[in-house]
């Protein structure tokens, strides 16, 4: 512990004991202390004396213990007597899903900045962005329940690759298909309930 090695340097300098470094007074060992429990956030468990001549310092037992009760825990705290405990978690981890969305709002659907100046046009965009962040989140749960190990911008990305197309070889007839789904984007049909998109012509080649 810190305050050993503290204790320790000014008992051997008090015995004559050197050791390395500048000496230190007992001041300066509480100073020292004192700022590294701060740092540490220990101040309600590790109580430093800074009015003793010499370096003290004590352990609230009771703080100590509560400190240990609530190690790696989460405390929910509410408001709402009525709730039983699985209730007040589950609102917890829906309020955290809620965060989430706004996150997918500001980061991949973009919602801001808006370049709109009538209330009409600001409506519509902000009702357009919350659709697509109701399609956003039918995309995650789909893909979660079907076990894909992607994420909705991912699947989008791979998605994205497919073309459709049309071509023409000199004064034939045009010919309209699309670029071949591969089997990774064919389970991603699958897995969101779509249908793969129809084809008048498979073109391997594109």
């Amino acid at each position: 512990m810190r305050a050993a090695q503290f204790a320790g340097k000014l008992d051997g300098q008090d015995t004559g004991v050197k050791s390395r470094g500048r000496q230190l007074s007992d001041g300066g060992a509480t100073a020292r202390f004192y700022h590294e429990v701060s740092e540490s956030h220990l101040l309600r468990i590790v109580r430093v004396d800074l009015k003793s001549p010499q370096f003290v310092y004590s352990l609230d037992e009771e703080a100590l213990a509560r400190a240990e009760l609530m190690d790696g825990k989460l405390l929910l705290v509410t408001n709402v007597a009525d709730l039983a405990p699985k209730e007040v978690v589950a609102s917890y981890k829906a309020l955290a899903d809620i965060e989430r969305g706004f996150r997918a709002l500001k980061s991949e659907i973009e919602i801001a900045p808006v370049f709109h100046r009538l209330p009409d046009r600001i409506r519509a965009h902000a009702m357009l962005c919350f659709i697509a962040l109701i399609l956003y989140r039918v995309m995650r749960s789909r893909l979660k329940l079907a076990g894909a190990q992607v994420s909705p911008e991912r699947a989008l990305e791979q998605l994205r690759a497919i073309q459709r197309h049309r071509v023409r070889i000199n004064d034939a007839e045009p010919i309209d298909g699309i670029s071949t789904i591969d089997a990774n984007q064919a389970h991603l049909f699958q897995a969101l309930k779509l249908p793969k998109p129809t084809r008048n012509a498979q073109m391997p080649l594109l």
